[in-house]
C-alpha cells in the first residue's frame, strides 16, 4: 500500500509527518521508520511524527527517532505538528496536545510557533558542563569556538560514555555571541549524529545559560537557522518556558511500504 506522507523542518531540523488518525500505520515496525528517514534509501529525515487524535486533547503526537525506535520530546518536531494540525484543519491558530513528556499548549503566529515547554526544576552541573531533561535529557557544554568544534567525535564521546552508554544523552555545544544571543551545535541521540536544530536541546542551552548571566529573551543561532527561547526563573527553577520559531512544509507524497 502507498503510505501518504508529508517533509516538514523547523530550522533544518526535518521530519516525516503522518497522518495517523485512523490509526493505519504500523508503529510497532522499527525498521520501516527507519528505512523511511533513511537519506539516500528513503525519504530522508531525523524522524517521523505521528498525528492521532486523542479524547482530550486536539491531537497526540508520537515521535519516533531516525533509528526507528520510540523518542522522546522533539521540540521542533512537535512545533512542525502544530504547523502540520493547522493544515489537516484539525486545528485554528492555538493548539492543546499530548506528546512524549505530557501536555503542551502551542499558538501560530504568522511564520513562527510558540511552544510552551514543560517546566525544569533543576540543572545538574557535571564539572564545567551541565545535564539536565527538557523532555529530553542534554549535556551541555560552553566553548570558545563552536564553529571549529568536530561536533560528531565529541558529542558522541560523551553520548557513549559510561554514564551515559545505556539510555543515552544528547549532546550540545554553546558558544556565547552576545550579551542576549548564543549559537548552539547538537549531536542527537537517536540520530546518532549532529543535526541542524534541536528544538529541545536549544531550550536546555537557553536556560543554562541565564546561570551565565543571561536573562530572557535569549536569540539562539543553530546551522540550521534562528530560534528565540524565553522563560521565567525564580527558587523553585524555571517555568513559562517558550521555543519560538519557525516551521514548515517541504514537500509531499506517497511512498510505497
Amino acid at each position: 500500500m502507498p503510505l501518504s506522507f508529508y517533509k516538514y523542518q523547523g530550522t533544518g531540523n526535518d521530519f516525516v509527518m503522518v497522518d495517523n488518525r485512523k490509526l493505519s500505520f504500523p508503529s510497532e515496525d522499527e525498521a520501516l521508520v527507519k528505512s523511511l528517514c533513511d537519506r539516500r534509501t528513503g525519504i530522508g529525515a531525523d524522524g517521523l511524527i505521528l498525528l492521532q487524535d486523542h479524547p482530550d486533547y486536539d491531537f497526540e503526537m508520537v515521535y519516533f527517532n531516525a533509528d526507528g525506535r520510540l523518542g522522546s520530546m522533539c521540540g521542533n518536531g512537535a512545533r512542525c505538528t502544530v504547523r502540520f494540525a493547522k493544515q489537516l484543519g484539525v486545528i485554528e491558530d492555538v493548539a492543546c496536545f499530548l506528546a512524549a513528556d505530557g501536555e503542551h499548549q502551542a499558538s501560530i503566529e504568522r511564520d513562527l510557533i510558540l511552544l510552551h515547554m514543560n517546566d525544569v526544576k533543576e540543572i545538574e552541573q557535571v564539572g564545567e558542563d551541565y545535564y539536565l531533561n527538557t523532555g529530553s535529557p542534554h549535556y551541555v557544554r560552553f566553548v570558545d569556538d563552536v564553529q571549529a568544534l568536530d561536533v560528531f567525535a565529541e558529542g558522541r564521546a560523551i553520548r557513549y560514555n559510561e554514564r551515559f552508554n545505556a539510555v543515552g544523552t544528547n549532546v550540545n555545544f554553546v558558544q556565547k555571541l552576545a550579551e542576549d544571543e548564543i549559537y548552539v551545535r547538537t549531536y542527537e541521540r537517536g540520530v546518532e549524529d549532529e543535526t541542524l536544530s534541536c528544538g529541545t536541546g536549544v531550550t536546555a542551552c537557553a536556560l543554562v545559560a541565564s546561570r551565565n548571566g543571561f536573562s530572557s529573551p535569549i536569540k539562539v543561532k543553530t546551522p540550521g537557522g534562528d530560534l528565540q527561547v524565553t522563560f521565567v526563573e525564580n527558587e523553585a527553577g524555571f517555568k513559562t518556558i517558550y521555543l519560538i520559531g519557525p516551521a514548515k512544509l517541504v514537500f509531499s507524497g506517497t511512498v510505497p511500504v
